[in-house]
């Protein structure tokens, strides 16, 4: 289903520029969920989001990556998801512009790689360049199986998941919750 919706963009102000899609479908081991996608014609602003069709509790799912396998496992992540791999001290958290995707673990390393090399880039001082660096290589030996992590999804929203009959999934403590953003709250028109 796709439809206009008649509200100012909140990224450029245009009236009417929003087109909103959603789209349901079965995510095996998942359930049913509702993907709702908001575009702006005019600036280019995009946000993706998975609903589930039943409530969750706030989540957490977890992956011992040891071995080349598990690189596929699928992840589900939705904008109100933090993804840690706390061997590296390394964390997502969600902010105004997140979104959700559907991807698999390798996915997420090449996410955090992506970023890595980002700061990198624009690095301003030789700390910061071979801090990311180091980061580049780390995640290299995990996809090389080399390095042996922990893939965390924490959301308080319960909307993400890992994928794999190895992987630990429990509902978040009331500590964990508190702590965590919720990411941006896309509103929905009817």
């Amino acid at each position: 289903m796709e439809s206009r919706v008649e509200v100012p963009c909140h990224i450029c102000a245009s009236e009417g520029t929003i087109t909103m899609m959603s789209h349901s479908s079965e995510i095996p081991y998942f359930g049913e969920h509702t993907q709702i996608t908001m575009i702006c014609s005019k600036c280019g602003w995009k946000n993706t989001d998975f609903i589930p069709s039943d409530g969750e509790k706030p989540g957490y799912s977890s992956l011992r990556i040891d071995d080349e396998e598990k690189l596929s496992s699928r992840v589900v992540r939705s904008s109100s998801c933090t993804i840690r791999i706390p061997q590296l001290n390394l964390e997502v958290s969600p902010g105004a512009s997140s979104s959700g995707y559907i991807t698999n673990i390798e996915g997420v390393i090449s996410r955090f790689s992506e970023a890595a090399s980002s700061i990198y880039r624009s690095g301003d001082s030789e700390e910061i360049t071979n801090q990311a660096l180091e980061i580049i290589s780390d995640l290299d030996d995990i996809r090389k199986c080399l390095k042996i992590v922990d893939i965390e999804l924490l959301d308080p929203m319960g909307r993400s998941r890992i994928i794999h009959n190895q992987a630990t999934s429990r509902e978040l403590t009331e500590d964990e919750n508190s702590a965590l953003g919720i990411g941006p709250q896309v509103p929905i028109y009817e």
